[in-house]
């Protein structure tokens, strides 16, 4: 089964630099991974680019000290 995808007009789109597809469409193109295939996007390569990309860490030591001493403070 070939599914049309169709791609809303990006002036009525709040993403107006990114295609959006609606889950409808993603469930008839075949479930996420299928749609990702049909779109050329996979697992593999979102991951790879995870791999990398840079390592974040989401605080640094000091600010997670200070979280810390805010949880402690207020238990």
């Amino acid at each position: 089964m070939k599914v049309d995808i169709k791609v809303p007009n990006a002036s009525s789109s709040i993403f107006r630099t990114h295609k959006s597809y609606s889950a409808e469409e993603i469930i008839a193109a075949g479930g996420a991974a299928k749609f990702g295939e049909k779109t050329k996007n996979n697992n593999e390569r979102i991951i790879q680019a995870l791999q990398n990309g840079p390592d974040v860490e989401p605080f640094t030591d000091e600010e997670w000290e200070d979280l810390m001493r805010q949880l402690e403070a207020t238990k």
